[in-house]
């Protein structure tokens, strides 16, 4: 263990931005990494809150998150996300590295996120895009997307309006027109963008436009959703992996629940998407919706401890 080399959260923004994290995203996925078979995430309900073990292996390596979601953190001015990321050497599962878990999942989902968009919008004119949330995904959203596509407005909707102007400022910081709005903003959006800790839907589905983009990151709960019922039944469905979004998309699972779906509605996975084996449609909607899963964690753990023994 004394050869462990630790990753904290400034070393990981020097090492690898959100273009590269969603090309080494894409390139395991073209390499061969199944979604469907990852190991499923435990959750462990604790006092604070919960407790996530996620593990994966693929290629060189291995490894495990053990992060905690601390629902009253904020409240104290600490993260609501904690945790480490503990990397093994694939071939005799000798600990590697050590990561800060938080700022892992805080640079890889928001590159999950942007890897869809990236093959579910189009390229042939700047996006108006609606951002529901202001904390640090939202963040980490807005820099993703702008790393595979090119934004006409970027209109942020948010509980904390301090949070939500602080957001459009920054958005303008990096080049954009930005203010910020109110759910009905999403009739006239191409791109949605769903990042907050919300429990029940955000915006009336029906506003969306048949051409649009929904993306939707906020919960990996069963009971608990971004979206409503009409948007999940009138859009083309992807998922990250439909095993993993059938046991915790709360999504996908209360509109099932409320028979206006059925599992088949899922039209198909990331893997599907980025290897060119499912293409969307242009007629209707098109939703992505993200629990986040360990093989991401994995994917861009490796990609940075490789980035760092070059960097040394």
């Amino acid at each position: 263990m004394t050869d462990l080399l630790q990753i904290d959260a400034a070393t990981m923004a020097r090492l690898l931005g959100p273009a590269a994290a969603i090309k080494v995203l894409s390139g395991v996925l073209r390499a061969g990494l199944d979604p469907e078979t990852a190991p499923a995430r435990t959750a462990v309900p604790v006092p604070a809150g919960e407790l996530l073990l996620m593990p994966a292996a693929f290629g060189p390596y291995a490894g495990v998150k053990i992060a905690g979601v601390a629902p009253a953190n904020p409240a104290a001015g600490l993260p609501r996300i904690t945790g480490s990321y503990l990397l093994l050497d694939g071939a005799h599962l000798r600990p590697i590295a050590l990561l800060d878990g938080a700022a892992l999942t805080e640079l890889r989902t928001p590159a999950v996120s942007a890897l869809a968009v990236h093959h579910l919008t189009p390229e042939s004119r700047p996006l108006r895009l609606v951002l529901f949330g202001t904390g640090p995904q939202a963040y980490g959203h807005l820099e993703a997307v702008l790393a595979v596509r090119e934004v006409a407005e970027v209109i942020v909707v948010g509980r904390n309006q301090v949070g939500a102007r602080a957001l459009a400022g920054y958005a303008r910081t990096l080049g954009t027109l930005a203010r910020t709005g109110t759910p009905d903003d999403v009739a006239k959006a191409d791109l949605v963008v769903c990042c907050t800790t919300a429990r029940e839907p955000l915006f009336d589905g029906a506003l969306v436009a048949s051409g649009a983009t929904v993306v939707a990151v906020g919960s990996h709960e069963p009971d608990a959703r971004e979206t409503d019922t009409a948007l999940v039944a009138r859009s083309e469905v992807y998922v990250e992996a439909r095993s993993a979004a059938l046991r915790e998309a709360g999504d996908l699972l209360v509109p099932t629940a409320e028979g206006a779906i059925e599992e088949d509605h899922i039209a198909g996975n990331l893997a599907e998407l980025v290897t060119g084996r499912r293409t969307p449609s242009t007629d209707r909607p098109r939703f992505f919706k993200s629990v986040g899963m360990a093989w991401e964690d994995l994917a861009v753990a490796g990609a940075l401890y490789t980035a760092a023994l070059a960097a040394s």
